[in-house]
C-alpha cells in the first residue's frame, strides 16, 4: 500500500480522535427490543465521547504498529495481504465507532467516505454505508419519541407504521408509514440523547479549531465555531427543518426536474418530521447508470445548489450522497433541510465580486483586494497577486473557460488538499487564510458538492450553466434542462422568490 493511502487512513483516525465537525451506514439487523435495552447513541457526554474516540484511535494505531512489525519479515505478497487485512479491520473499527456514536462524529464518517479519493477502498466502502443506514435504535424507543412529541403512539397515529427504519442516519432515523387519508409518508424520528451528544461534540470542536490556529495562523476560530454551533444545533429542532423544507418546496413547486417532498405539519414536531415519501434510487445505484444519465443528474444537482443560493438566497448545507433520490432523465429529489444557511444580499455580494474579478475580468489585483477586504486572506506583501490567483483560482477552474469540462475525483481531492495540506506550494497562503462566518457553511460546496460531481465523472459546459444561474449575467439557456427550467421560471408565480426577511441574520 502506498504511503499516500496510509496517510489518508491515519488522518481519518486522527480526525476521529480530534472530534472534527461537519465532516450519515452499516446495515444491521434492527433491535426488536429483546434482551437488555440499549440507547440509540453510543455515548452522550463530552468526556465519554472523547474517551470512545481516543480508544478507537489507540486500537487503530496499535494495530498498525503490530502489523508493520509483522510485515518486516514477510515477502511482498504476504505484506500486501497484511496491509489489506489491516485496512478492512480498521474500516470496521472506525465505522462501528462513528455509526454508534451518531451526532456530529457520524457526520465525520459520512463526509470522509466521499471526500478524499486517496483513502483505501475498504475504509471508503465501510464508511460509505454511513451515508444511509447507521445502526438503528430499538423500535420501542422510536415509538416512545413519537408518543412524547405527538401524543399518540405511531401504530394509532398512522393507518400503517413500519417499525423497521428505511434509513438511519446521524441525528435520526426514517420510518415508512401510511396516513389515515391514504398518503405514503416518511417519518423522521430523532434519537433520544443525540442533542446532548452533539453539544458534547461541538465543545470538542471548539478545542479542535483553537488548536488549528497553530497550523493556520490566519484563522480566527471564534466566528467559525459559533457559526457551526448555531447551524448544527438548529438541526436538532425539526420544526426549523420543516420551515426550511416548506420554503424550498414552495420555491420549486412544479419544477421540471427538481423535487422537494411536502411537509405534513400536523404530523410533525420538535423531534418528529413527517414528509411525503419520495420515489427514486440511491446514489450508489445511480452510479451504475449510463454516463449520459449521470451527467443529467449532476446538472440537476448543480442547478439546485447554485440556483437556490443566488435566487433564493439560501444554501442547503448538507450535500452528500445520502440526501438525494434519482429518477431517469435528470430528476432528483433533494432530502434533509436541517442544515440550511440563509444569506442577505450583503453576504452574497462578495461571491459576485469574486466571480466577476476572477472569472469574467481576470483581474487578479482586484480579486486580491476583495479577498483581503472580506477577510478570506490576511493582507501581506509576502504574496504576489499571481500566487494568490493561482491558489484561489483552483476553486473557479471549471468555470474559467467556456468549454466542456469533466469533474473528476482528482479535482475534488485537490480541492480538499487546498484546504488542509499546508505542505504544498501554497502552504504559506493557506496559513494566512481565514474563513469568515458568513462563508463557513458555503465551504460545503468545495468540500462536498465537487466530491459528488467528481464521483459522477460529470461533463458539462459548467461556465455556460453558471452564467444562467448568476443573476448578473442574464445568459440564455445552454442545455435542454436549462430550457425546461427557463419555461418553468417564466411563470408569473415563480422566481424571484427570496427567504422571508424575518429569517435572515447578519
Amino acid at each position: 500500500m502506498s504511503s499516500t493511502r496510509k496517510r489518508a487512513l491515519l488522518a481519518l483516525a486522527a480526525a476521529a480522535a480530534g472530534g472534527v465537525v461537519l465532516l450519515r451506514n452499516r446495515r444491521t439487523a434492527p433491535d426488536q427490543g429483546t434482551g437488555p435495552r440499549r440507547g440509540p447513541v453510543g455515548a452522550t457526554g463530552r468526556a465519554q465521547r472523547s474517551a470512545v474516540l481516543a480508544t478507537t484511535a489507540t486500537k487503530v494505531g496499535g494495530g498498525w504498529a503490530a502489523d508493520r512489525a509483522r510485515s518486516v519479515f514477510a515477502d511482498a505478497e504476504r505484506r500486501e495481504a497484511i496491509d489489506e487485512a489491516r485496512q478492512l479491520k480498521t474500516a470496521e473499527q472506525i465505522a462501528d465507532t462513528l455509526g454508534n456514536m451518531k451526532g456530529a462524529m457520524m457526520k465525520l464518517g459520512q463526509m470522509a467516505s466521499y471526500l478524499d479519493q486517496g483513502m483505501p477502498e475498504p475504509v471508503r466502502e465501510a464508511l460509505a454505508e454511513l451515508q444511509q443506514d447507521a445502526p438503528p435504535m430499538a423500535p420501542e424507543l422510536a415509538a416512545q419519541v413519537v408518543l412524547e412529541e405527538l401524543g399518540t403512539r405511531p401504530e394509532a397515529l398512522f393507518a400503517e407504521w413500519d417499525p423497521v427504519p428505511i434509513a438511519a442516519a446521524s441525528i435520526g432515523q426514517v420510518h415508512r408509514a401510511l396516513t389515515h387519508d391514504g398518503r405514503a409518508v416518511a417519518v423522521k424520528v430523532q434519537y433520544p440523547g443525540v442533542d446532548d451528544a452533539i453539544r458534547g461534540d461541538l465543545d470538542n470542536a471548539g478545542m479542535l479549531f483553537t488548536g488549528m490556529k497553530f497550523l493556520f495562523p490566519g484563522l480566527d476560530p471564534g466566528p467559525l465555531v459559533e457559526e457551526l454551533r448555531e447551524r448544527i444545533i438548529e438541526e436538532l429542532d425539526y420544526r426549523l427543518e420543516a420551515d426550511n423544507q416548506r420554503l424550498f418546496a414552495a420555491a420549486y413547486e412544479g419544477h421540471p426536474f427538481i423535487r422537494v417532498p411536502a411537509v405534513l405539519a400536523e404530523l410533525s414536531a420538535r423531534r418528529v418530521l413527517t414528509t411525503e415519501l419520495a420515489a427514486g434510487v440511491r446514489f450508489n445505484e445511480m452510479l451504475t447508470w449510463s454516463q449520459d444519465e449521470r451527467d443529467l443528474a449532476a446538472e440537476a444537482i448543480y442547478r439546485f445548489v447554485f440556483g437556490s443560493l443566488y435566487r433564493l438566497g439560501a444554501f442547503n448545507g448538507d450535500p452528500h450522497p445520502g440526501n438525494y433520490l434519482f429518477e431517469p432523465g435528470g430528476k432528483v429529489t433533494f432530502l434533509d433541510y436541517g442544515l440550511v444557511k440563509q444569506f442577505t444580499d450583503q453576504e452574497l455580494q462578495p461571491f459576485e465580486d469574486m466571480i466577476v474579478a476572477m472569472v469574467l475580468d481576470h483581474d487578479l489585483p482586484e480579486f486580491r483586494r476583495i479577498v483581503e477586504r472580506v477577510g478570506l486572506l490576511k493582507p501581506s506583501p509576502e504574496f504576489s497577486d499571481e500566487a494568490i490567483g493561482d491558489y484561489f483560482g483552483h476553486f473557479y477552474e471549471f468555470v474559467i473557460e467556456d468549454r466542456e469540462l469533466t469533474m473528476t475525483e482528482e479535482y475534488a481531492s485537490e480541492t480538499v488538499r487546498r484546504f488542509f495540506d499546508t505542505s504544498g506550494e501554497h502552504g504559506e497562503i493557506m496559513k494566512a487564510a481565514n474563513v469568515p462566518r458568513s462563508m463557513v457553511i458555503i465551504q460545503r460546496i468545495n468540500l462536498g458538492l465537487y466530491a459528488i460531481l467528481g464521483q459522477l465523472d460529470a461533463t458539462a459546459n459548467w461556465r455556460r450553466i453558471a452564467e444562467e444561474l448568476w443573476p448578473w449575467t442574464h445568459a440564455s439557456p445552454s442545455t435542454p434542462m436549462g430550457e425546461a427550467e427557463a419555461v418553468w421560471r417564466a411563470q408569473p408565480t415563480r422566481w424571484p422568490l427570496r427567504w422571508p426577511t424575518d429569517r435572515l441574520t447578519d
